[in-house]
């Protein structure tokens, strides 16, 4: 019993101890347990630190990128904007200039509207005053006519004369005025008409410059009789016209030479006359060229009466209408001086009536224009002016005076009636046949003054017209700009100038022209 109470009490002992033992080492693994836990938990934690590090720096970095790709498209959308404004700002400039351009354009126009309406009110007010004036003179006219009825016949009759004069006068200038203006209505079309009319009337085929003349002979046997014995007829036929007497192997006639065409043409008449009269000795031959002078002197003034007359210049000097008869044997270039004035004269009236100018005083200067040539090879200088000076002792008003003296630049021109008489002039000089230009020579000068416009780069094409005084040139407008067109026509007039040889001036004129075409569908 007691060893099994021992043994119940060891077993009971050992079951106590080892429940103690147990126990202890339980909580012992718990309480292991409990700080691998811990240990666990605070690494967890750590862990997860970490990590909201990790991401909280990354989210940092995320958004730093984002606000700078922001920044970057901002200041990107930015620049685009300040380009925008610019190239607005430039075309705002540009249409500024073109408006202030415009503007300016039209302030100019007004201006010179106003200026206009200013002269047409200043002409009206003329033509009003001038008017009332007429009538205030038709009134007192009148008047006087009513007070002197009790007058005698004859006074009676003179005033009523002078008032239907002023009457006339006045219709005569109301028709006047409207025929002007009818003619500046159809200025354009009717001068360039009458201008090439004019020339179409004047044109030949080619003149020949001739210093001498020919006089036919009945037979060869009166070739002896004209040199006479010992050569003493001869002799005073040269000595009494101051023309040398060619008497060569041409049959049946002898020549006349020499530079002065007056007395070429007295020697020629003396000898016709000597011939037909069959006396020919030293003293008829005196005889006769004093009776062929005299009578070529009357020529000569009917010449020029005759000239002044078909010009309607009247109330000319008697020695300077003498001097334009002069000019009826000399020549220019084998043409007539005498026949060149008239034509100049036409063409300054043809021009000054479409100008509106005075077409009397335009007719005037260009008769007179060379009036220095019927002198010139007796007194030193130019002839226009020695012409100049003619005209100014002759009494010749201010503005033909100075016109004469500009028609070859050797002063310049300072009116509308210089540059008038200076392109007549030139006209008159370089059409087809008025001097002494073989055809082909005339054909030849177009066709040079054509390949030197054609030889610069841009031109299209190029026509010489007025008689080669006027060159127009056709040019590429891509090829050629409207700065381009000045310094191309400046460079082709000094070409023709260095290479070419002509009277008078000639004209360039550059055209460029741009066409936009499209077509509607």
């Amino acid at each position: 019993m007691n060893i099994n109470a021992m043994t119940l009490f060891l077993l009971g002992f050992d079951l106590i101890a080892g429940a103690v033992v147990g126990y202890i080492l339980r909580k012992k693994l718990v309480e292991k347990n409990q700080l691998n836990v811990e240990a666990q938990g605070r690494q967890i934690i750590e862990n997860a630190i970490q990590d909201a590090e990790k991401i909280k720096k990354e989210v940092v970095l995320q958004a730093k990128e984002e606000a700078y790709q922001i920044k970057q498209d901002a200041d990107r959308e930015a620049k685009q904007s300040r380009e925008e404004i610019k190239d607005e700002q430039r075309r705002l400039d540009r249409k500024l200039d073109e408006v202030q351009g415009e503007f300016v354009a039209l302030e100019k126009r007004s201006q010179k509207l106003e200026q206009h309406d200013e002269q047409v009110t200043a002409r009206e007010q003329q033509v009003n005053k001038r008017a009332n004036e007429l009538e205030s003179l038709i009134d007192e006219q009148r008047y006087k006519l009513e007070k002197i009825a009790g007058i005698g016949r004859e006074e009676a009759k003179k005033e009523l004369m002078t008032s239907i004069e002023s009457e006339a006068r006045m219709d005569a200038a109301k028709r006047l005025s409207r025929i002007e203006n009818e003619m500046k209505i159809e200025a354009d079309r009717k001068g360039k008409n009458i201008l090439a009319l004019a020339i179409a009337r004047y044109a030949g085929d080619y003149v020949a410059d001739k210093t001498v003349s020919m006089v036919p002979l009945p037979n060869d046997e009166m070739k002896g009789r004209i040199i006479g014995r010992e050569g003493r007829n001869i002799r005073a036929i040269e000595a009494a016209t101051g023309i040398d007497i060619i008497i060569d192997d041409t049959p049946e006639a002898v020549i006349l030479s020499g530079f002065n065409p007056i007395r070429r043409e007295v020697a020629r008449l003396a000898l016709i006359q000597l011939i037909s009269d069959g006396r020919i000795h030293p003293a008829r031959i005196e005889e006769v060229v004093a009776k062929v002078t005299e009578e070529l002197e009357v020529e000569i003034r009917e010449a020029g009466e005759q000239a002044t007359f078909d010009v309607g210049a009247h109330g000319m000097h008697v020695d300077l209408i003498e001097l334009i008869g002069r000019l009826k044997y000399r020549t220019s270039y084998g043409q007539n001086i005498l026949q060149h004035s008239l034509e100049v004269a036409f063409l300054c009236g043809v021009m000054a009536a479409e100008l509106g100018l005075d077409v009397k005083k335009a007719k005037r200067a260009g008769l007179l224009h060379d009036i220095g040539k019927a002198v010139d090879h007796e007194v030193e200088g130019s002839h226009a002016i020695i012409g100049r000076d003619i005209a100014k002792k002759y009494g010749e008003s201010e503005d033909i005076v100075y016109a004469i003296g500009a028609h070859h630049e050797d002063q310049p021109p300072k009116s509308v009636l210089d540059v008038l008489v200076q392109s007549a002039d030139a006209l008159s000089g370089a059409r087809p046949g008025a001097r002494k230009e073989m055809l082909q020579s005339y054909v030849k000068r177009l066709e040079d003054l054509e390949n030197i416009a054609n030889s610069f780069n841009g031109v299209e094409k190029s026509y010489a017209i007025q008689a080669g005084r006027d060159l127009r040139i056709i040019v590429d407008s891509q090829k050629v700009h409207d700065n381009e067109a000045t310094l191309l026509s400046r460079d082709i007039a000094r070409a023709i100038e260095e290479q070419l040889t002509y009277p008078g001036q000639i004209r360039i004129t550059v055209i460029r022209e741009t066409r936009a075409v499209e077509f509607a569908k």
